[in-house]
Parts: structure tokens; C-alpha cells; sequence
């Protein structure tokens, strides 16, 4: 058997193609039951996130397995075959466990270094686990991935290297401003109570908000994260130096009340269709300002046409009739450019430079004594004596008035949107006085960001620990092996013992307990070097046909092996069910660590 994972991300896909393929809770539990039903896979499991769905297996055949995975993708997200296919990626044994280590640290995600996928790689291990999907190959691989994340934010400064996307996203918002002064004393609402909500709603605590309220559609769950909320961050003595928070839980029938009080939104929620429509978000607006909300291109047409147009200035000492040359036809124009040649005609060269300095908005002294040469003079003299018949007087040059600009009100609604599917319509980006950042133009700002030093020390650990896992897995692949043969070994020195006591009957308990100690010990011996070394030899590459040759030379039953893998396999899910409880599953929020709800959940 060997891993084979099947997926789409930010990194292949579109992000109006993830949108459609978000697998639901209900979808992925399908998703899983079908795969292990499936001829080709052993065992299942599902990482989806807000910008990834990837499906592991353990299969026996590769070509069959690309070909079962993809269609049950495709059949379980919605996506047509044909239409997903140009966006999948596949990755197989070696490649397949470097990709999952890459994720697990972050290296793949949108924001390099978020912390979040540990909590989603917990959330997919714990639903394998309780649906039994997951064997020894996915379970072994899941917590050591979680290892991997763990030991590569710990030994590394992956963390510099980028955020949460609760971060990122309200960086985009504050347009460069620092977030926690940008936030400071200013009320939010936050749609959802999972855990990427909550992982909101504590950054939008810890900057400082005056008001949070949480709205979520089953109320006791935004009312426990409230409490939560106002338990860490409420009202405090005056000798701490923390920030006061007022936290609140609403139903979401209250979403539109909320909205006309709020400054800032962050929704994150696994409904399928739209929370925040356009017309929604415009009768909040309407609400706050007491104005329609208007659309921004409409907008700007109408302030535009309410402006003077631009033009010349009239700076006393500085005078210029345009009438005297609009529409003549000096220089075969049907116009005049302050600009232009018409307004250079018949300057000198002193005056040109001087000219040229202001085109560019730069001044220069026009300087007494200036070189002049008789050619330029007569050049001069010559554009003088053209402007003068045409216009019957030079020009005169005057700095034109700044064109006006079109004014820009700033956003009295800020919006923050990372559900996947998208939970606030798009079409609200074209409403005057809101902002939306979403996981679409998240994914274009975070295309340039840069990558830190540390990012190159992660991909070493991920390096090193594909190499140790898959060791791991080459010799454990021989344990049950090994295992059926010292069984064998420990059956023959029972069967010749018996035999003993037919022959010798008069052996007391002593005698015979030395003598049975005595074979055992000969045998373990002549076994320990062998067994050690076939381990060994195991773990590096090439080493899987140890097994086979060990199986042949000692002649062991397969079905004895088999019995012995399988006992081990259940041995295994017990003890990672144990783990999965205290150590992998999910985990509760706890009130006095809101960090930790950064890694776990949905994104």
C-alpha cells in the first residue's frame, strides 16, 4: 500500500472554482465513507480548508487510485470531472508526505507560517479517527505532520514570515495603518462562532475594540464565545494594563440592526449561500449615514460633473487671454496647450529654460547675462515676429490652477470575508463608504508578500523529516515480520520443552525452569543480530524486500504475518483514538489561551 493525495488550493485553482467545490461537513463524512468503500483505498482522509481540499489515501494501485480519488472529488464537491481535473494536483508516496509536511508548516498556505492549518490537519485527523477511516499509515502520518508544524514554528522564526489570515486581512483593511491602533475603539461584529471566529474575535479583542458582538445561528454557541470573550478581555482593575471589552452574543436575526452600529465585520461561516447581500449591506449603510447608498461609479460621475472644469489659473502678474488664441490655428492647432508650442512662441532662451523648469513643476532664476549666440537670438526673434501676426501679441505664460480631484469618503463600513464559500456578496466592493477584503483579494495581496529568511530552515526540517518518516515506515513494514518469526521462535522452544518433560519426567520445577531460560536465551540470542540488521537494512531505500526474504528463509506462515499486522493496526487506533482525545483531537476553546484557536478549525 502507499499514500497517494489528490487536491486542489490556491496555488491550482481559481478561487471562484474553490468556492464551488467547498466540500460541507456532511459532504467530506460522505466523501470519506466512499473513498474506503472505494477498491483501491485502504484508508481515507479529508483536509478541507478555506483555500485547500485535498483527499489522502492508502492505495494499492496508483492509476487506479488518481482515477477513484478525482471522481469522488469531483462527484462529492459538486464540480463537474472534466471541469476540476485541469485543476488538480497529485502527489504520491515520497512527494505526497513532503507536500503534507509543507502544509503542516505552512509553506503552502496563502499567508506563509499561519498557524491555523495545525488546527485543521487536527480537525481532519479526529474526523478519521471516528469514522475509522483512518489506519496506521494516515494516523502515523497525520501526527507526525502535526510534529513537524509544531517543531518548525518552535526551532524557526516561520512565524515573521507571515500571519493568520485574521491578520493579513485586517492589515489589508487598515490600507497600511497598524492594525491595533486602526481598530482601537471602534465596534465589531463577528458572523460565526468556529474556531477561525474565534480566533477573530480574540485579535479584534486584543487591538482593542470598544464593542464586540457575536452573532451566530446557533445562539449558545455565540453566547459561550462571548462569555469567553468578555472572561479574558472585560472589564478589568485599574492597576491592570489591558485592554476593556464590551462582548455580546446576538441571534442572527440581529446581523442588520448590528450592521448600522458596526465599524468592522469578520464573517466566517459554513453556510452555502449568502450571508451579507449587497442590499443588506446598503440599508446599513443608509442607516448609519442617513444618505442612499450609492455605487461607486455613479458616484464619481456625478461629483465629476459638479466640478469646475479644469483650467488656467489667473494669478495677479501672471495674466493670459486665452480668447486671444482659442480655436485660431497658430501652428495648425485648434486649441491652446499652456503646454504647447503656442505658449513657448516667441520666448527666449532664458525664458524657455524658464519655461521648461516649470513644465516640471521645478523653478530656475532666470540669470542676467545668460550665453546667448546669435543663432538662438535670431531663432527667437523669428518665433516672436510669427506669434505676433498670428495673435497680433505674444502670449503670456501662467501656472495653470491643480486639477481638482474627484473627493473619496472614507470607508464608514469595513468588511472582512473568510468563508469559503464567500458569506458577503462581492457586488457590495462597488458601494461608496465600504471596504471588503475577501480570501480572493487576500490571495492577490499575499502573491508579492515576502518570504523570510527562516522560510529556507522550515523546508531543511521538512527535508529531514520525509527522509526520517519514511525510514520509519520501511521498518515498520518488516515489524510484523519480524515479530511472526520470533513468535515462531518462542512456539518451537515451547514444543521442545514439552518434549523434554515427556522424555525427562523426573526434572523438578528448578531444573526445568534453568533449562527452559537456558534455550530461550540461545535463541534470542542467534535471533537478536539478524533481526536488528534486517530492521536496519529495511529502513533505508530499497529496503522493503527484506521482508520477503526473511518470510522465505524461515519459512513463515504470510497469514501468521497478516494476523500479526493487523493486531498492530488495531493496537495502533486505539492508541491514537487515546490521542486524539488529549493530544490531536479537537480541542475545547479555552478562555484562558485564545491563541490556541488559531490552531484548530475551518478556515
Amino acid at each position: 500500500m502507499s499514500l497517494l493525495v489528490v487536491g486542489l488550493s490556491h496555488r491550482s485553482a481559481p478561487v471562484s472554482v474553490l468556492e464551488r467545490a467547498a466540500l460541507s461537513a456532511d459532504a467530506q463524512i460522505k466523501l470519506l465513507q466512499d473513498t474506503v468503500a472505494a477498491e483501491p483505498a485502504a484508508e481515507a482522509a479529508v483536509l478541507a480548508t478555506c483555500n485547500r481540499i485535498e483527499l489522502y489515501a492508502d492505495v494499492d494501485k496508483f492509476h487506479a487510485g488518481v482515477a477513484e480519488l478525482s471522481t469522488l472529488l469531483a462527484q462529492h464537491s459538486g464540480v463537474g470531472l472534466e471541469e476540476l481535473t485541469p485543476y488538480l494536483y497529485v502527489h504520491y508516496e515520497d512527494r505526497a508526505v513532503h507536500h503534507f509536511f509543507s502544509v503542516a508548516c505552512g509553506l503552502d498556505s496563502m499567508v506563509v507560517g499561519e498557524g491555523q492549518i495545525l488546527g485543521q490537519i487536527k480537525d481532519a485527523l479526529a474526523t478519521a479517527q471516528e469514522l475509522h477511516t483512518a489506519g496506521r499509515l494516515l494516523n502515523d502520518l497525520f501526527q507526525q505532520a502535526l510534529r513537524v508544524g509544531k517543531r518548525a514554528h518552535s526551532e524557526t522564526g516561520i512565524d515573521r514570515a507571515g500571519q493568520s489570515l485574521v491578520t493579513f486581512g485586517l492589515e489589508q483593511l487598515s490600507s497600511g495603518a497598524p492594525v491595533d491602533a486602526w481598530l482601537k475603539g471602534k465596534r465589531a461584529l463577528v458572523i460565526g462562532a468556529g474556531s477561525m471566529s474565534s480566533l477573530a474575535a480574540a485579535t479584534l479583542a486584543r487591538a482593542g475594540v470598544a464593542e464586540l458582538v457575536v452573532a451566530n445561528r446557533t445562539f449558545d454557541r455565540a453566547e459561550r464565545l462571548a462569555a469567553l470573550l468578555a472572561e479574558q478581555y472585560g472589564q478589568r482593575p485599574a492597576e491592570q494594563d489591558d485592554v476593556d471589552v464590551l462582548a455580546r452574543a446576538v441571534p442572527m436575526e440581529s446581523v442588520p440592526d448590528e450592521l448600522t452600529r458596526a465599524d468592522v465585520v469578520v464573517s466566517c461561516t459554513g453556510a452555502t449561500g449568502l450571508v451579507l447581500t449587497a442590499d443588506l449591506v446598503a440599508e446599513a449603510i443608509e442607516g448609519r449615514t442617513g444618505a442612499p447608498a450609492v455605487e461607486r461609479a455613479a458616484d464619481s460621475a456625478a461629483v465629476r460633473s459638479g466640478l469646475p472644469p479644469t483650467s488656467v489659473g489667473s494669478e495677479d502678474g501672471c495674466p493670459l487671454d486665452l480668447s486671444a488664441v482659442q480655436g485660431s490655428a497658430v501652428q495648425g492647432s485648434t486649441g491652446f496647450s499652456v503646454m504647447g508650442e503656442a505658449a513657448v512662441a516667441g520666448m527666449d532662451a532664458a525664458t524657455l529654460e524658464q519655461h521648461a523648469a516649470w513644465v516640471d513643476n521645478g523653478t530656475v532664476d532666470r540669470r542676467e547675462g545668460r550665453r546667448s549666440t546669435p543663432e538662438i537670438d535670431t531663432e527667437a526673434v523669428a518665433a516672436l515676429a510669427a506669434a505676433a501676426a498670428t495673435l497680433g501679441r505674444v502670449p503670456e505664460r501662467r501656472r495653470p490652477e491643480p486639477v481638482a480631484e474627484v473627493p473619496r469618503p472614507l470607508p464608514v463600513l469595513s468588511l472582512l470575508d473568510l468563508a469559503m464559500p464567500r458569506d458577503i456578496d462581492a457586488a457590495v466592493h462597488r458601494l461608496l463608504g465600504v471596504r471588503l477584503v475577501d480570501i480572493e483579494s487576500l490571495a492577490e495581496a499575499s502573491a508579492d508578500a515576502p518570504m523570510a529568511a527562516d522560510v529556507d530552515q522550515v523546508r531543511q526540517i521538512v527535508s529531514d523529516e520525509v527522509a526520517a518518516f519514511d525510514a520509519a515506515q520501511r521498518a515498520a513494514h518488516i515489524t510484523p515480520t519480524v515479530v511472526a518469526l520470533r513468535t515462531m521462535a518462542a512456539d518451537v522452544v515451547a514444543g521442545e520443552i514439552a518434549r523434554l518433560d515427556g522424555r525427562l519426567p523426573g526434572l523438578d520445577d528448578k531444573q526445568r525452569g534453568e533449562i527452559t531460560q537456558t534455550v530461550r536465551r540461545v535463541v534470542d540470542k542467534l535471533l537478536h543480530a539478524p533481526t536488528v540488521r534486517v530492521k536496519q537494512l529495511a529502513a533505508e531505500p530499497g529496503g522493503a524486500g527484506y521482508a520477503d526474504a526473511l518470510r522465505t528463509l524461515f519459512d513463515l506462515d504470510p497469514e501468521t504475518v497478516a494476523a500479526v499486522s493487523r493486531a498492530d493496526d488495531n493496537s495502533r487506533d486505539d492508541d491514537s483514538a487515546a490521542l486524539g482525545g488529549l493530544d490531536f483531537g479537537r480541542e475545547n476553546f479555552d478562555s484562558n489561551n485564545f491563541e490556541s484557536a488559531e490552531n484548530r478549525g475551518r478556515a
